[in-house]
């Protein structure tokens, strides 16, 4: 839970850097992509200012929940080398200060969402805000193991919000894109937590190599990433996508796999660099770009 700054400390006025860092910038762009990706890929055409309100409000309410979540964890992430710097921990901000940042931000997203599209895509914006900070960050991030596998809706949540934001509905698509991004966190955030095993741990946060091992994580990566190759083909073989997101997409998912399983049948000693980790952990988030920005492309220009 959040806690507050150490003794003898005084918060700094807030800066507009520090209330930015808050919202995740880094994670916000790949959710502001995806679901730009949602909403250009939806069957009908979005005036130019309500998309952007509707993308804008989605970027707001990713940071939302970023903000709460850092807000929430501020005693945890004191405790690891990879956030220690962060605005909270570090104490150049009140958590007072960023409680009413993140609950002010959520609740603007939500109104511009409303004004921009419909009460459809609102009400999955909402949804995606309290999943991330009430099951995943309070709930089931420092409980179980499995925090990843479960939470990963939380991030799936923007290809949707963008196609509902343009048509008021749900179609098997943005369905397929939602699963496509649940099932592309596990190998994601594993490949991260191997090569940050030590700062989870001293955290006590039981991500899965702290409590199940780093064997037991390896296999659960290829596992995933295998599933996550089929679903990222099939659109199209189902017609809900042409050849040119097809063949993207057989291509890219083969060297995800072909990578997992580097990492997943390689054993590890204190010294190691985790470097085919580290490879796999930065080629998923290029995987996923290059994957959505295929979906555009084979809507608008199709082969």
């Amino acid at each position: 839970m959040a806690q507050s700054l150490t003794h003898g400390e005084t918060a700094l006025p807030a800066d507009w850097r520090d209330l930015f860092a808050l919202t995740k910038p880094r994670v916000m762009s790949l959710v502001v992509f995806t679901a730009l990706c949602g909403l250009l890929a939806a069957p009908v055409s979005v005036p130019p200012v309500l998309a952007f309100a509707s993308i804008l409000a989605i970027a707001l309410g990713a940071g939302a929940s970023g903000a709460l979540n850092q807000w929430y964890e501020a005693g945890l992430d004191a405790k690891m080398k990879r956030t220690a710097g962060r605005p909270l921990p570090a104490g150049r901000l009140d958590p007072q200060t960023a409680l009413q940042f993140g609950i002010g931000l959520a609740a603007f997203s939500l109104f511009l969402m409303l004004f921009a599209s419909n009460w459809q895509a609102t009400l999955l914006l909402a949804a995606s805000i309290l999943f991330y900070v009430f099951v995943y960050t309070m709930w089931l991030k420092p409980r179980t193991p499995q925090n990843i596998v479960i939470g990963g809706a939380a991030g799936a949540f923007p290809p949707l919000i963008g196609w509902v934001a343009a048509t008021g509905s749900i179609a098997p698509l943005p369905v397929m894109l939602f699963l496509l991004i649940f099932l592309w966190t596990p190998p994601h955030f594993w490949a991260l937590a191997l090569f940050m095993r030590s700062d989870y741990a001293a955290a006590g946060i039981p991500m899965m190599p702290v409590v199940a091992g780093e064997k037991s994580t390896r296999r659960q990566i290829l596992f995933y990433a295998l599933i996550m190759a089929v679903a990222a083909i099939a659109p199209w073989p189902l017609g809900y996508t042409g050849a040119l997101y097809g063949w993207t997409a057989v291509i890219l998912s083969a060297l995800f796999v072909a990578l997992s399983v580097q990492v997943g049948i390689r054993e590890t000693g204190d010294a190691d660099l985790m470097q085919p980790e580290k490879r796999l952990f930065a080629y998923s988030i290029a995987y996923l770009f290059i994957l959505f920005g295929a979906v555009v492309a084979d809507h608008w220009w199709p082969l």
